[in-house]
């Protein structure tokens, strides 16, 4: 295993409602926003966490994300869940009450509306699982 010492002075990001932190990401509702410990959130992404939004540990969110907990368009609504060790690619967007799972892979330009499973790697509009991650 290589030795990833990326985060090892990594420390909660200041967030503001509705203002850029330090990393230009936002978040909107942010007491509804559970961030995980060595969280990474690229620059320009979004974060509607009205209904709740949990990142967990180690979780890596590539630039220009959108994830919502809350959609103006269909008036749907639910708790996004970002699993341990997850992985969003730049420009994807999470939709309201999805769960991406542990380790996953989601794979840049993505539309996910559904639930992705631990363990795999899912891309595409809407994101479809491609394949399963062996170890």
């Amino acid at each position: 295993m290589q030795n990833n010492n990326r985060f090892e002075n990594w420390q909660y990001p200041h967030i503001e409602e509705g203002k850029p932190t330090k990393y230009n990401w936002i978040v909107q509702n942010k007491e509804g926003l559970e961030l995980g410990f060595a969280t990474d959130i690229g620059a320009f992404s979004y974060i509607n966490a009205k209904h709740g939004v949990v990142i967990e540990d180690e979780v890596q969110i590539g630039s220009h994300c959108s994830i919502y907990s809350i959609s103006t368009i269909d008036n749907k609504a639910g708790k996004v869940t970002l699993k341990k060790n997850s992985k969003i690619g730049s420009h994807s967007t999470i939709l309201p009450g999805v769960t991406v799972g542990k380790n996953s892979i989601i794979g840049a330009h993505s539309l996910v509306i559904n639930d992705i499973p631990d363990d795999v790697v899912a891309f595409g509009v809407p994101a479809k699982i491609i394949r399963k991650i062996d170890e």
